[in-house]
């Protein structure tokens, strides 16, 4: 393994191919104990406070097994500080004196819009980001992985382990631990070799201008409809039908939210399906159905039947439509129906970027998101006041940040007029 320095503008070569990978099995100093006192926070506060340099975080939550999106562990790693297990629950109220310490810092983070948000909400957020994983994603590298980046880097092997478990158990076991703490343990060496090589590639700018928007994005807003997404809801033929998969998905949402379970742990979607399939007009009827006769279903019987007499009593009005209203362009693969000039713009929008994303090695979608290109493509009329300037104009306005509209606007002003005039000479 090539040696790896602390200093962020020191070049740091990655492992050689065909190095050998060492297992990272343990922290080098131990596990440290579990943070669930205030006089906890307040001694790891002080301890974070003479460490140097940026802060390597991370944070476990329960997904598929919680509501909620909170943080059942938080960990913390800083040079001279070591590295910090927090339980947020049972200290929540207690934390002011850590995001006095933190929150002035660069927070070092692998997928950074997955834990920010939980973060946020125990008022920890950071002054300035480093985001590892997509710092590899525009470094060019195929996978982003934390585990791949680390051996890609630095030739240390993190074995996967227990991220998609119930942290919101207690007591949390010590196998759980030693992998949160390892998850933190070499952050600080992984940015400072992802910052030189972003240096070299000439992106640390496009860089820091991505972590920016991260850092500030706040949680993602609800999608609407979002009842829609219920598994197999397609098999459903009737508005009736499909307004009492609606109701019941609200009322399973209401009772999870309540109970902070997750969802599909109330009742799965095959059972919402059956139900508005179905639909059992009493409570023998409903227990009748698979799922709704269990143990844990039962008690909560007169909520579902509930849900189904609510569809059932709607008008015709309030019906949801078969298929649901566009709030922009349709899918693109009806565009050569509806408008084939549309699609034209599209292939060549699509062809000009794939080209360009090669040549930069950076993802298509993190030069420039899909629906954004979408809707310019769709929406598209030739401007007077020159295509670029009309392009650039829709970027920013969908969020586009400067790098993305420097590098794709030349490339998709020339590819809408390639498009234009090959229309034009198939018209003549």
């Amino acid at each position: 393994m090539s040696e790896v320095t602390d200093d962020a503008s020191s070049p740091v070569p990655a492992e050689e191919p065909g190095g050998q990978v060492v297992p990272l099995l343990a922290p080098r100093d131990g596990v440290p104990d579990v943070v669930t006192t205030a006089e906890g926070v307040a001694k790891a506060a002080a301890a974070l406070s003479e460490g140097t340099g940026p802060l390597a975080v991370d944070a476990e939550r329960a997904s598929g097994f919680r509501y909620s999106a909170r943080a059942y562990l938080v960990q913390l790693r800083r040079e001279g500080a070591g590295t910090v297990l927090l339980d947020p629950i049972p200290t929540a109220a207690d934390l002011a004196p850590l995001a006095e310490v933190i929150n002035p810092l660069e927070w070092i983070l692998h997928s950074a819009d997955q834990d920010l948000p939980g973060l946020a909400e125990i008022g920890l957020a950071p002054a300035t980001l480093f985001d590892t994983e997509l710092a590899g994603r525009l470094a060019g590298f195929e996978r982003v992985g934390l585990a791949a980046i680390v051996e890609r880097t630095l030739g240390l092997e993190l074995r996967k382990g227990h991220g998609a478990a119930d942290w919101s158990k207690r007591p949390l076991p010590d196998t759980w631990l030693n992998y949160a703490a390892l998850d933190v343990e070499v952050l600080v060496e992984l940015r400072n070799v992802m910052a030189a090589e972003l240096e070299e590639q000439g992106k640390s700018d496009w860089a820091a201008q991505e972590f920016e928007h991260i850092r500030l994005a706040g949680p993602p807003r609800p999608k609407p409809d979002r009842w829609r997404r219920t598994s197999h809801i397609t098999s459903l033929k009737t508005q009736r039908q499909l307004a009492a998969a609606r109701s019941l998905w609200q009322a399973r949402e209401d009772l999870a939210r309540k109970r902070d379970v997750s969802p599909s742990r109330v009742l799965p979607d095959s059972a919402i399906i059956d139900a508005a399939t179905k639909d059992p007009r009493s409570i023998e009827a409903l227990r009748a159905l698979p799922v709704f006769g269990g143990p844990r279903q039962r008690r909560h019987s007169r909520i579902w039947l509930q849900a189904l007499e609510d569809a059932r009593a709607l008008p015709d009005s309030d019906l949801p439509p078969k298929t649901p209203p566009f709030t922009g362009p349709p899918p693109a693969s009806r565009w050569a129906r509806h408008d084939p000039d549309a699609a034209e713009r599209l292939t060549a929008a699509r062809a000009a970027l794939a080209a360009l994303g090669a040549e930069v090695s950076v993802p298509v979608e993190n030069l420039v998101t899909p629906e954004l290109v979408r809707r310019l493509c769709w929406d598209w009329a030739a401007p007077e006041d020159g295509d670029e300037a009309a392009i650039d104009r829709v970027l920013e306005a969908g969020g586009a940040r400067a790098w993305q509209r420097m590098l794709t606007v030349p490339r998709l002003a020339a590819a809408l007029r390639a498009a234009a005039e090959q229309k034009g000479s198939g018209d003549d």
